[in-house]
């Protein structure tokens, strides 16, 4: 079974990640788990953080000469901006005086409900934890479930449709996202260039005005073959299992699979994809049924049906903010401003790489699960297996 966690606080020394499942003998690339480091922290509207750290996947166990060995895999991200919080944050015992407390919480953090739940006097430790900085340890081993998912044929990647109130009206197609993910520079990650301008626009005025912009994401995973996930039971049905992994991410507070906000207020007859056969063999397709819409998003009855998956993740603003809202303080419960600490304005591009890394994880997870294997070896039989088994029906 693919199972993950994370460790390690904002400012810490450190983040950490494991992951155990993987099968033996994936190659790990390296540079390409570095890269997509490297694209979380990218975008327009991103804070003074990301102007100190330079992400780098430090692999401490279980890959041996490039490839894995099937024991548990474990990675540290360095936080260079350590070296300026080792005092305010030691881990033995230190000089209280030296302590940085967020002595107000912020609207729309954890901050608040993080000290009840802890019974912390104020909000500093909530938000050592609670900050999207962890998700750079899910990017980081979400690409060792990218790498994994690659030899399968399938690839994950993601654009944004909307930052603020500026959106993307058109469909993007997979050889623009592809595009957009060879660039070696990043503005909002939007593949209309002229709706890009129009969200860069609504980062600047959030700029000026010390306010934060939320947006929506949009992930595909393309070239899914059918039979993921299962109607059998509710807890293993594919589209439950995205939208919770979408829905932990920091700042995430909706999530959409394929277009079910609009089907919602539609009628069946205009949403649901019909379905055809093709006698022609498609190189791009696991199965020769066709439907001439992806409504669905890839998925039917909590099963992949074969067509590209399709997630989308409705982003918030982030909370903390150069112009603050009201708060009180935890100590004197008097009314004054919430707290501010260095932060970004948008996010919107960055969490679609976060999200990219959880769709990853779960599709990896769910094809380990189908097809089995301690092996790549085993795990690719049992693969082809099945595709000449669909491909048959």
């Amino acid at each position: 079974m693919l199972r993950y966690y994370t460790a390690g606080e904002s400012h810490g020394e450190s983040l950490i990640a494991v992951i155990s499942g993987i099968p033996a003998g994936l190659e790990i690339d390296q540079a390409f788990v570095d890269r997509e480091l490297w694209r979380r922290q990218q975008g327009f509207g991103r804070g003074g953080r990301m102007r100190i750290e330079s992400d780098h996947a430090h692999f401490l166990s279980g890959i041996r000469n490039g490839k894995t060995i099937g024991s548990p895999i474990s990675i540290q991200l360095e936080n260079k901006d350590w070296k300026n919080w080792e005092e305010a944050l030691p881990v033995r015992a230190g000089d209280p005086a030296k302590h940085k407390a967020v002595a107000s919480p912020r609207p729309g953090h954890a901050d608040l409900a993080g000290a009840l739940k802890y019974d912390l006097p104020e909000a500093r430790y909530v938000l050592e934890r609670a900050s999207a900085r962890e998700s750079a340890a899910r990017v980081a081993v979400g690409a060792i479930a990218k790498l994994l998912l690659r030899e399968l044929g399938i690839d994950v990647l993601s654009h944004v449709i909307a930052v603020g109130s500026a959106a993307n009206e058109g469909e993007a197609s997979w050889d623009q996202l592809v595009a957009l993910h060879a660039k070696n520079e990043v503005l909002l990650n939007c593949a209309d260039e002229s709706a890009e301008q129009a969200m860069k626009a609504e980062v600047d005025k959030a700029l000026r005005t010390g306010d934060s912009v939320g947006g929506v994401f949009e992930v595909i995973a393309h070239k899914v073959p059918p039979g993921l996930g299962t109607y059998a039971n509710w807890d293993e049905r594919l589209d439950g299992l995205l939208a919770s992994a979408v829905m932990s991410l920091q700042a995430v507070k909706a999530v959409e699979i394929g277009r079910g906000i609009h089907a919602a207020t539609s009628f069946g007859s205009t949403v649901h994809d019909e379905i055809g056969y093709s006698s022609q063999e498609d190189n791009n397709a696991h199965t020769r049924f066709t439907r001439p819409s992806n409504n669905a998003g890839g998925i039917e009855g909590g099963i992949s049906n074969g067509e590209d998956v399709v997630v989308r993740g409705y982003l918030k603003p982030i909370s903390t903010l150069r112009r603050p809202l009201q708060s009180v303080d935890f100590k004197t419960r008097e009314t004054v401003k919430a707290a501010y600490e260095r932060s970004d304005v948008c996010v919107v591009p960055a969490a679609g790489v976060a999200a990219e890394s959880m769709v990853a994880l779960t599709l990896a997870k769910c094809a380990l699960e189908k097809f089995g294997g301690d092996s790549m070896t085993e795990l690719l039989r049992n693969f082809k297996g099945y595709c000449e088994q669909i491909e048959k029906f």
